[in-house]
């Protein structure tokens, strides 16, 4: 029997390919990004450097600070003001790089991954030199296209610039409820590099440009890498134990004996026609 011929050369060709392809990839090149990280400073407010409340420090409109303030005071009454994610929705861009979990970087030729479990903050990073005609659908993260570059010349990468498009919301800064212009024309850039004098220490530069900004609006965010060689990842289930109920346009709560409850004072209970129905 013969065990060779054209589609037997085709597949070996092509595994060969694969291998070749595989040692091409010398990790070596990389930062070692390896490991679980946290945010520092703690993940809740997106500029950790700025005090937040009424007059915070974002660049915002005269319009989206009136929109901004109005939504402080309905938290203040109970309710969720503008910020979407209590329902499980995921944060999107650029509130993902707040960091609520654990997170993990894998790095392969194409593609750098930001993996972190919450709702659905995974990154896709796209670094295999293609342009904006690749992107298709609008999603929550947006589309990512980076380059690793090489700043200290020294042959190997240690910068990672990141841009990041067609996005689409609503979608907040963080759980103060800042938001972005509903437009979506968001375009977010990144500059992601370990500190040069703490191989723990992780830096993302963002810069946000955005119709709610009167100029773009650039951040500082850190993270700090755990030391254990074998670090525990927890589980995180967003709607493992969401005490929110979503109502026709109004938040509720489930109490504790899980009954429904109002999320606000003096909050009228859901249209409940379809449970007094008389029997028939």
């Amino acid at each position: 029997m013969q065990t060779t011929g054209p589609i037997t050369a085709i597949v070996f060709a092509a595994l060969a390919l694969s291998i070749a392809e595989a040692s091409a990839f010398d990790d070596a090149l990389y930062p070692n990004l390896k490991g679980q990280w946290r945010s520092v400073g703690g993940p809740m407010r997106f500029d950790p450097a700025k005090p937040w409340g009424p007059g915070q420090q974002a660049p915002l409109t005269p319009e989206y600070q009136a929109l901004f303030d109005a939504n402080l005071i309905a938290q203040a009454e109970g309710r969720q003001g503008e910020t979407p994610t209590y329902t499980c929705l995921s944060p999107g861009m650029p509130r993902v790089t707040n960091g609520y979990g654990q997170i993990e970087f894998v790095i392969t030729p194409d593609t750098t991954h930001i993996l972190v479990q919450h709702i659905h903050d995974n990154r896709r990073i796209y670094t295999d030199g293609r342009d904006w005609s690749a992107a298709r659908e609008a999603t929550f993260l947006g589309y990512s296209i980076g380059k690793w570059v090489d700043t200290d010349g020294n042959g190997k990468y240690n910068v990672l610039e990141v841009e990041t498009r067609l996005l689409k919301g609503p979608r907040v800064y963080d759980n103060t409820g800042l938001m972005l212009h509903p437009d979506n024309q968001s375009v977010i850039k990144e500059r992601i590099y370990l500190s040069k004098t703490e191989p723990n220490l992780l830096i993302d530069e963002i810069t946000v440009t955005d119709n709610a900004l009167t100029r773009p609006w650039k951040v500082l965010k850190s993270y700090k890498r755990d030391p254990s060689p074998q670090p525990y990842w927890r589980e995180d289930v967003c709607a493992e134990g969401n005490s929110h109920v979503f109502i026709h346009g109004e938040n509720y709560m489930l109490s504790a004996d899980g009954e429904l409850m109002p999320a606000k004072k003096g909050q009228q209970p859901p249209d409940l026609r379809y449970f007094n129905q008389a029997k028939q």
